[in-house]
């Protein structure tokens, strides 16, 4: 069974930073795609970033420069690193292998 668990969010100033945690088990981690995914309030789904085997990392514009996406394959752990956040980065975050995501973790930018 796919499991996938999100860590690590929080309140954060604007110009903050977080890092969150995504702990994955019951496939191969380390041959997977794996993605960030967030909903903010009244809104839909909106894919943030990817990481794939090969190391090309990919990002939505919104984000480009400001967050990195990494990987721990001994560990089967995904993370993504947020850097100087904005109040409209403020959502659920949730990690997603093939059409599963975790229970996801919340991110408030806020003064």
């Amino acid at each position: 069974e796919v499991q996938l668990v999100e860590s690590g969010g929080g309140l954060v100033q604007p110009g903050g930073s977080l890092r969150l945690s995504c702990a994955a088990s019951g496939f191969s981690f380390s041959e997977s795609l794996m993605s960030w995914v967030r909903q903010a309030p009244g809104k839909g789904l909106e894919w943030v970033s990817t990481s794939r085997r090969s190391g090309y990392n990919t990002y939505t514009d919104s984000v480009k420069g400001r967050f990195t996406i990494s990987r721990d394959n001994a560990k089967n752990t995904l993370y993504l690193q947020m850097d100087s956040l904005k109040p409209e980065d403020t959502a659920i975050y949730y990690c997603a292998h093939d059409s599963v995501r975790g229970q996801g973790t919340q991110v408030t930018v806020s003064s």
